[in-house]
């Protein structure tokens, strides 16, 4: 049920108050790059960072350490190493009037806080946001690497999630990381801690509920580093697959079509081979369609890119569509409780 939203009162004479707060473990390969991008920020008043650390064995806690900054960072322990939980920590210790969500491998612009901090203090629109979303700009180093790239940017590959492609501003569903009021997320009882994936949209389910809206605005462009190897890539999505279910088994007015789309194909894969065995024809049907659409994506990414990496997509999207299926239809609500 909505209830009517607790309009902010706007930013005091000296703006708001911002926080960044990440949950990381074993991000060495990231931190430094990741934390000097947030350190580069133009916001014109100062800011503090809150860093939980999921135990590191890596050596994050010291690369952290070593960066010389006027800027206040703190690292706090997560032992549980989950990142819901260390989310929880890092807002717990920080005194933010505005929480600005980073991950260990996102590189902030540097005016992202200080845009998203002027979407809130908009008089009009800043009232109605609960948080204002990032776009996703996914980068990858390798050829691998840019092959999954390609394909988690192509609406092929993620559907209409705008926060992937999109030019458009606007109120949406949920959006990539995110600039969030501390009142609301306090009066919604942030992260919930029994979902290994999905807390960020489960999350800003909670926050529309309460009534407030969240804003996509792709002027707040963040780079990401996707996984590295196919196999990776399919971990990832079994578990998006696996606790996107949890999430709308528990809430299931909040599914969308792009969330079931890769359960449909699998499905259809599946009995392909069935319908074959009474016409070859209905059963080459739905597995050329989808290769042709695949290899179409695939091809336009790399027209695009100007890069034959970004080929890589033709593998990639089956990878993610079909490990998010198997992890759907499989519901394995590991970690929780």
């Amino acid at each position: 049920m909505s209830s009517e939203p607790q309009l902010d009162t706007g930013p005091g004479p000296e703006g708001y108050s911002v926080s960044v707060v990440m949950a990381v473990r074993n991000e060495a390969e990231h931190i430094v790059a990741c934390l000097e991008a947030i350190l580069a920020q133009d916001y014109d008043r100062p800011f503090d960072v809150v860093i939980a650390d999921g135990m590191s064995t890596d050596g994050t806690r010291d690369l952290i350490a070593s960066i010389d900054s006027s800027v206040p960072v703190r690292v706090v322990d997560n032992p549980t190493g989950k990142t819901a939980a260390g989310l929880n920590l890092a807002i717990g210790a920080c005194e933010g009037e505005i929480i600005v969500r980073c991950d260990g491998h996102a590189f902030l612009p540097p005016n992202y806080i200080s845009t998203a901090v002027e979407i809130l203090s908009d008089p009009d629109l800043g009232p109605q946001i609960g948080n204002v979303g990032a776009r996703s700009i996914v980068r990858g180093a390798g050829f691998v690497q840019r092959g999954i790239a390609a394909a988690m940017s192509n609406p092929m590959g993620v559907g209409n999630a705008k926060y992937r492609y999109s030019d458009e501003a606007g109120f949406v569903d949920t959006a990539f990381l995110g600039v969030f009021r501390r009142h609301v997320v306090d009066m919604v009882g942030g992260f919930d801690e029994t979902l290994i994936r999905n807390q960020d949209y489960e999350l800003n389910l909670r926050i529309r509920r309460a009534g407030y809206k969240i804003y996509y605005d792709p002027r707040l462009a963040v780079e990401y580093a996707p996984r590295a190897s196919y196999g990776a890539l399919a971990s990832q999505y079994f578990q998006y697959g696996s606790w996107k279910r949890v999430v709308i088994r528990r809430n299931p007015e909040s599914v969308r079509a792009r969330q079931l789309a890769p359960v449909a194909l699998l499905g259809a894969l599946a009995v392909s081979p069935v319908l074959g065995r009474i016409d070859s024809r209905l059963g080459c049907a739905v597995p050329g369609l989808y290769a042709g659409l695949v290899t179409a994506a695939a091809a336009a990414e790399t027209v695009k890119r100007r890069d034959p990496a970004a080929f890589g997509a033709v593998l990639a999207i089956p990878t993610m569509h079909l490990s998010f299926a198997v992890g759907f239809v499989l519901d394995r609500e590991r970690g929780s409780g």
